[in-house]
């Protein structure tokens, strides 16, 4: 058994905090730069091929998301371990965690190989060629899976014994790998769209190798265990579901757009992704509340996580409201980086003022989505996300289609998601219902 940790009230620290977040700030980045950067090199490609990107960019991201669950369930459960001041137990966490992540990485690996030309069809609906080309991209993708997720699990553990150096290195190394590969592959080597697809899958298989191997290194027991899987599929269940609610959101706003024509649906995933970029460069202060928030709660400092979360939560609002600022002045410049469709880039510039509007407002959300999940306190959070996903992003976004809105409405839709969220987390943080202390929550 490992010394208890320092109070909440000590690493705490601005200091403490920055020296969780920044590191992460990169690992989080990783993902969506991964598609950025396939945007910008395929949009030069034509229409079709940035279509088809914006179809399997946004699937990718729902494999990430499946990741993003898995590691933020192991985030809070190694991170009260390790408050009790029992870093083996948290280490043995991401074992069962990297073995879960294996299974489902595989079964999306060979499931898509079956299914990625029937979901890019019930994606675009009726233009084949998009289709064809987006089916083409995700079978190659879907091969990434289980190394990619194997990563979010290894960042779970780590990042819940507050090591997050090695995931630096971890991800930084094949994110840059596969920044190089996709434009060779692309145009030199010949291979077109396939190409980008290809460099997603040697990043993301070395990554997850990384990882795997920094488990076995700390040698402790690596075989399954039934009945702590068993536990942590219970504890992912409600973040599942949740990200299933916000999948659902964001795959159904991809098909209104793609009902809006090629150059709306391409549109929307330079700025989709944009956004995506953003907010996990913005839920950087996020992991590094998981981290301490479930430290500070395991070892009984309830009074200093609910500091944390105040601090968290101020924070993300400061980040927020600066990238705000950035975007803003990016406005007319930045899609004519990722297209030279005239047409695409007027229709960028029709989401763009949503987009700076509301991220002052998601620095917050993400800041203390961060605090409840460190704390375990995820069935609230999995019914604030159904409730403002039903109730407000999609009919929202469905009414755009209906009344032929546009992505103004589209992305107007978004914000009212974000400020529903806002509101309903504010009042959980005042009611202090969430702060329940003990290396297991009960």
């Amino acid at each position: 058994m490992n010394p208890p940790a320092a109070s909440a009230t000590r690493s705490a620290s601005p200091r403490r905090v920055a020296a969780l977040a920044l590191p992460a700030l990169v690992v989080l980045a990783a993902e969506p730069l991964y598609v950025l950067v396939d945007t910008a090199v395929v949009g030069h490609l034509g229409r079709v091929p940035l279509a088809a990107l914006a179809i399997g960019g946004t699937v990718l991201t729902l494999i990430a998301w499946l990741g993003t669950v898995v590691a933020y369930g192991t985030t809070g459960r190694s991170a009260r371990r390790f408050g009790a001041g029992d870093r083996t137990a948290a280490i043995a966490e991401g074992v069962q965690a990297s073995w879960l992540a294996l299974a489902v990485g595989v079964f999306v690996a060979v499931g898509m190989q079956a299914g990625g030309g029937v979901l890019a069809r019930a994606l675009v609906g009726a233009d084949n060629d998009v289709a064809d080309a987006a089916a083409q991209w995700l079978r190659i993708a879907a091969l990434g899976a289980p190394g990619l997720l194997l990563a979010a699990a290894g960042n779970g553990w780590l990042r819940g014994v507050q090591d997050t150096r090695r995931p630096l290195w971890f991800v930084l190394g094949p994110s840059l790998l596969s920044a190089v590969l996709c434009p060779v592959l692309v145009y030199p080597v010949g291979l077109g769209l396939p190409g980008s697809a290809v460099a997603n899958v040697v990043a993301q298989t070395i990554s997850g190798a990384l990882f795997a191997g920094a488990l076995v290194a700390e040698r402790v027991a690596l075989r399954p265990r039934p009945r702590v899987l068993a536990q942590q599929l219970v504890l992912s269940r409600d973040l599942l579901i949740r990200g299933v609610a916000f999948q659902a959101s964001f795959l159904s706003a991809t098909a209104v757009a793609a009902r809006f024509g090629a150059a709306a649906v391409g549109a929307h995933q330079i700025v989709l992704q944009l956004w995506f970029f953003t907010a996990l460069v913005l839920d950087a202060l996020a992991i590094a509340a998981q981290a301490l928030v479930g430290a500070a709660l395991g070892a009984d400092d309830a009074a200093g996580a609910r500091g944390l979360a105040r601090r968290i939560g101020l924070l993300g609002a400061g980040c927020g409201a600066a990238f705000a600022l950035v975007i803003a002045a990016g406005a007319g410049v930045v899609p004519g980086w990722f297209s030279a469709d005239g047409q695409v880039r007027e229709e960028a510039m029709v989401a763009w003022p949503w987009f700076v509007a509301m991220l002052p407002l998601a620095g917050v959300v993400f800041a203390l989505d961060g605090v409840l999940i460190g704390a375990g306190d995820i069935r609230y959070l999995r019914n604030l996300t159904i409730v403002a996903a039903l109730g407000g992003f999609l009919p929202a976004i469905w009414l755009a289609y209906g009344l032929d809105l546009g992505l103004g409405g589209i992305w107007a839709g978004l914000t009212f998601f974000v400020v529903l969220r806002l509101a309903a987390l504010l009042l959980r943080l005042r009611s202090g219902r969430w702060a329940v202390v003990g290396a297991v929550r009960t």
